[in-house]
């Protein structure tokens, strides 16, 4: 009798504080376990799940719309860093809170004072400045013969990240990987791997930190609206016509607008432009200030890469990656640059002809020319000389 006494007590107990769970909800159960019940839920993993940084460039630079980092690696100090981007080592560690010789971990993020040139694009001001301070001012030429550098097969650059920019937060006295987790809402094991921070989350004064960007989240589905409920005995809707929920016959539904075509022609090499094309293809990348100092022409492999005007040749160098770039000068201190080529044709000092091969397209993924016009030291965009 104890015993059934004790079994009945035990599944009164049980009764009652599933009562008690039900009553504590004001809202309906929640079966997929996203409400509070037991203390777990997935809502907040799910608003605050971040996506992965992206990929930096042969360099370590990630490049934004309005600024740049540069991503450490194993064994690098700020000088290392700086003479890899082509900043001033003081400069870049004054901007950072640091000492040129301070060593980095591996994947730290630095931020960059000012923008440098992106991988994919040819730093020309100083070979252009020297081309204009070594002309002779009697307009006689000297000349000197360079071996033209060796092209070297180079993967293409990773693109620049698309989607939003990340805010790049500059760590105050007293704030923490924790309290800057917070005031964004983003999970601190997320903010250290953006930022390459150690296992104790050591943050420092003046720290430049990328705050991880979150994933978008899942389109909400449209509420499906009531179906019309009538009281008893009041008799069923009339169901809706379908002539008033469909088109009529003679009613046009608009064809779908085709995506637009992220490449442009070259322009004409017509005669009476300033300048003519150094090559006949297709615009792959156009001219942006201060990313990209010229433009990306596209066409076959072995293509002839012509002179786009008369003028002397004033410089045959190469590149980070010993990639041939050729500087000619013409008048008025107007230089043109020819970047990615090989098979060079011509030597320093040479006079050329508008329209005269002085180069070939490399093979294959790289088989463009990139084409920059300069006013002096300054890069303006080529494509206006073009038509």
């Amino acid at each position: 009798m104890r015993a059934v006494s004790k079994s009945a007590m035990m599944r009164c107990a049980t009764g009652m504080v599933a009562l008690a769970v039900l009553a504590g909800c004001e809202g309906p159960l929640d079966y997929d376990l996203r409400g509070q019940i037991g203390g777990f839920s997935t809502t907040d993993a799910a608003q605050t799940a971040t996506t992965n940084r992206p990929p930096p460039d042969a360099r370590g630079v990630i490049t934004y719309p309005t600024y740049q980092v540069a991503v450490a690696r194993r064994g690098d100090k700020v000088s290392d860093i700086a003479a890899r981007v082509g900043l001033p080592e003081a400069e870049l560690a004054t901007f950072n809170g640091l000492k040129p010789t301070d060593t980095l971990r591996d994947g730290e993020v630095i931020a960059l004072p000012r923008t440098v040139s992106s991988a994919s694009s040819v730093d020309i001001a100083t070979i252009a400045g020297t081309a204009i301070d070594e002309a002779p001012a009697d307009g006689s030429v000297r000349t000197s013969t360079l071996a033209p550098a060796q092209p070297t097969a180079t993967p293409a650059p990773p693109a620049a990240p698309s989607g939003p920019e990340p805010i790049r937060h500059k760590v105050k006295r007293g704030e923490t990987a924790f309290t800057i987790s917070r005031l964004y809402d983003v999970p601190v094991d997320a903010l250290a791997d953006w930022n390459g921070l150690d296992s104790d989350f050591t943050v420092r004064e003046g720290q430049f930190l990328l705050i991880p960007i979150k994933t978008q989240s899942a389109p909400q589905q449209a509420a499906v609206p009531a179906t019309n409920v009538t009281q008893p005995g009041q008799g069923s809707p009339t169901p809706t016509p379908p002539s008033a929920t469909q088109p009529l016959p003679d009613e046009q539904v608009a064809a779908p607008v085709p995506a637009p075509d992220v490449t442009a022609e070259a322009p004409t090499n017509q005669r009476n432009s300033a300048l003519g094309l150094p090559v006949t293809g297709t615009i792959i990348r156009t001219y942006k200030k201060g990313q990209n100092e010229g433009i990306d022409i596209a066409a076959a492999p072995g293509a002839a890469v012509k002179a786009a005007e008369a003028g002397t040749v004033a410089a045959i160098t190469a590149d980070a990656d010993q990639v041939p770039i050729i500087v000619v000068k013409h008048n008025n201190d107007l230089l043109t640059v020819y970047a990615n080529v090989e098979g060079i044709t011509v030597k320093k000092g040479d006079r050329v002809r508008r329209g005269e091969r002085i180069a070939a397209l490399r093979d294959g993924d790289n088989a463009y020319v990139h084409f920059e016009v300069r006013k002096g030291f300054e890069a303006v965009d080529p494509e206006p000389f073009l038509k």
